[in-house]
């Protein structure tokens, strides 16, 4: 059995990782498996523990932090169980080491994804576009506090997520649309290049 290929959108939320997913599921001639936060949180993760692996910069939280390592370990367990029997995953997650107690570096998941042929995908959105979105999006989004400035936890997230900023492909969803980031990934993934990213931020820490 040939073992499935990963592709891991990072980024903040609203920075458009969700719709890069859905398109790319639509356009792949092969099937992809969507996990990563947005299943996590909306299908599995208790109403009690929430926001779970979306938890955001700043240790707000340090209660749930505990939850929250032993949950994205286990995302990435069922990513490696996914494409050994042959499936490709397309995840979309948002990394950051901006916590109190956990030590939330990336490449203690990614050494979950040993000989699996993973791309990892920088996924910018600028602020003002953020904003936007936020203001237009369902669900408990920021989007500005009462004397108009922009919250703390959405600067952290940009400012935090992108660390340490080492990718096989970066995309700006303000520039493309989810279609065009899609028919991108595939591109490159169709090249049969050697990604190198994981192995890079595994070194890095």
């Amino acid at each position: 059995m040939q073992t499935g290929r990963v592709v891991l959108l990072n980024g903040a939320p609203r920075a458009g990782k969700s719709s890069v997913a859905c398109a790319l599921q639509a356009q792949a001639d092969s099937p992809w498996m969507n996990l990563g936060i947005d299943a996590i949180l909306r299908h599995v993760t208790p109403a009690k523990m929430q926001p779970g692996i979306g938890l955001r910069p700043g240790g707000e939280r340090k209660d749930l932090e505990d939850f929250v390592g032993r949950s994205y370990l286990a995302l990435y367990k069922s990513i490696a169980a996914h494409a050994n029997l042959g499936f490709n995953v397309i995840a979309d997650v948002g990394h950051h080491d901006s916590y109190v107690n956990l030590n939330g570096n990336w490449a203690l998941c990614l050494r979950e994804l040993q000989d699996i042929e993973v791309m990892i995908v920088g996924v910018f959105c600028p602020l003002d576009d953020i904003l936007e979105r936020r203001l237009h999006s369902e669900g408990p989004y920021l989007t500005q506090c009462a004397d108009g400035e922009i919250p703390k936890p959405i600067l952290l997230w940009q400012e935090e997520v992108h660390k340490p900023g080492i990718y096989d492909l970066e995309i700006d969803t303000a520039r493309k649309s989810p279609d065009e980031c899609a028919k991108l990934i595939l591109s490159e993934l169709l090249k049969n290049r050697n990604f190198g990213a994981r192995k890079m931020i595994i070194a890095a820490y």
